[in-house]
């Protein structure tokens, strides 16, 4: 296959904007890239350009012409078929100067279908996910877990590493789609074993707060468990960095793939089920940490 040279400073653009995509577009913007952006919701389109000076596209298929690299952050595989195969979608205006890179949490089935429809056209397609937060992208240290040719991540190391401190290719096309997964499988389940233990060392008489300060000087006090901190000692005041309608959706990701490959997965069904309740009395927009708040009112 035989390599795109990406100018000095190569045209990018981003389609989704939301909480991640819009974090994206202005670290890139902060780096001095042309940036190009689109959004569904065009009200969001039209933030991020009065707050970075990107130029608004009208559809997706202008962004990707317009664009050397495109990188995708979208919802849910709905909206990235959506978004990809639509009549101005991103296959529509891809081409052989184009790379594609998207970053959303999807199946890995959808990527490789996607991907597959994408290099159709002549450009090539990086499913590229991502480790991180908001204020993780601000700092250009997200974890990229990449799928696809090396020699084609190669190319766009120089984009994503305005974005990332770690850009870790998987394998192949939709492997990087599956490392996601299993790293949300891990960040899901420590969620849910997290607030199991804080609602319990609280029931047993133990303050919050120093129940969490023990938490997190011991031997399980992962960087989530210090990420997280104000958001389980403070619920009422936490802001949301994941909901949880998008925990669902990503367990039902996970555990659909576990199904598909032979992996029991007993800890995420069981999490599934906690969160899908926790959604029906209410708390499908409130942040992940909430699945604590849920468990402490059940147990009241």
């Amino acid at each position: 296959m035989s390599l795109i040279v990406i100018e000095t400073t190569p045209t990018v653009a981003v389609i989704g904007v939301g909480r991640m995509g819009a974090a994206m577009a202005g670290t890139l913007h902060r780096s001095g890239l042309p940036l190009f952006v689109w959004n569904r919701d065009s009200s969001k389109s039209e933030r991020v350009a009065s707050q970075t000076g990107a130029t608004v596209m009208g559809s997706a298929a202008e962004a990707t012409r317009a664009a050397h690299v495109v990188l995708t952050s979208l919802a849910d595989d709905a909206a990235m078929e959506a978004v990809y195969l639509g009549d101005e979608g991103v296959v529509a205006g891809a081409g052989p100067e184009t790379v594609v890179v998207d970053t959303s949490t999807v199946d890995p089935e959808t990527v490789t279908r996607i991907g597959a429809a994408v290099e159709a056209t002549g450009a090539r397609f990086l499913d590229a996910p991502v480790s991180g937060s908001v204020a993780t992208v601000e700092a250009s240290a997200l974890t990229f877990m990449v799928g696809g040719d090396e020699d084609t991540l190669e190319e766009v190391r120089p984009v994503l590493s305005v974005l990332g401190s770690n850009i870790i290719h998987a394998g192949g096309r939709g492997s990087g789609s599956a490392a996601k997964l299993a790293v949300n499988a891990l960040v899901h389940g420590l969620n849910i074993a997290l607030s199991e233990s804080l609602v319990l060392a609280e029931k047993a008489g133990v303050d919050r707060s120093t129940a969490y300060e023990i938490f997190a000087t011991g031997a399980g006090g992962a960087p989530f468990v210090h990420y997280k901190r104000q958001a389980y000692e403070h619920p009422e005041d936490a802001q949301v960095a994941f909901s949880l309608d998008l925990v669902a959706k990503d367990l039902e990701l996970i555990t659909g793939l576990g199904r598909r490959v032979g992996a029991p997965l007993r800890q995420a069904e069981t999490g599934l089920e906690v969160v899908r309740d926790a959604i029906a009395s209410g708390m499908a927009d409130r942040d992940l940490s909430a699945v604590a708040v849920f468990l402490r009112e059940q147990g009241a």
